[in-house]
């Protein structure tokens, strides 16, 4: 049973069924990982609280059989990667739309702007989304490369290249090596 506090000082008692109770209890416990997860691949804060929300939406509207499968943590990181996707590629589809509007007689620039600090989440957001959920997964989330693989929806040994892979431009791009995963585990304490 819930009790709800409203601001008027009533209490309010809900009575859950079992499948409520479960769900409830698995949102209680994964909201806040599932709107991290969804923060790192998109660097949206806003965004990842509804990304998240998202995705537990769509496990309720399936938790009869979810709650009976092996790895229902897995289906939802699996879910709030392909709704980042799609909102990440919804949003560089409009920043283009955008770019050519603004673009029409605009003169061109001398040279490119260069930042003189790059931080982790731009050096995330150039790469590729796979390899960004892989690396996310794997080093800010410590997941291992199977549970990482089966989050994905890949192979293992793709989680493991695309994790490689993707390290291997985030050292470039940050300049230093072995930076790129301490600055991922102290996103995570943050």
């Amino acid at each position: 049973m819930l009790t709800h506090t409203f601001a008027e000082g009533a209490t309010e008692s809900v009575v859950l069924d079992d499948t409520s109770a479960e769900f409830h209890d698995f949102f209680e416990r994964h909201y806040a990982e599932l709107a991290r997860f969804a923060h790192l691949l998109t660097g949206e804060t806003d965004g990842a609280d509804d990304l998240a929300a998202d995705a537990l939406i769509a496990l309720w509207q399936r938790w009869d059989r979810l709650r009976q499968a092996e790895h229902p943590l897995a289906y939802a990181r699996g879910v709030v990667a392909n709704l980042a996707r799609s909102r990440i590629r919804s949003a560089v589809r409009e920043r283009r739309r955008i770019a050519l509007f603004w673009s029409r007689g605009a003169d061109p620039s001398d040279g490119p702007d260069v930042a003189a600090v790059v931080d982790v989440r731009t050096a995330l957001a150039r790469l590729p989304f796979r390899k960004r959920a892989c690396v996310v997964l794997r080093h800010a989330f410590d997941l291992s490369e199977k549970d990482t693989a089966l989050a994905l929806g890949i192979s293992v040994g793709t989680v493991k290249s695309q994790t490689s892979k993707g390290m291997a431009e985030l050292e470039r791009t940050l300049g230093s090596t072995g930076a790129a995963g301490e600055l991922l585990a102290g996103r995570r304490n943050r």
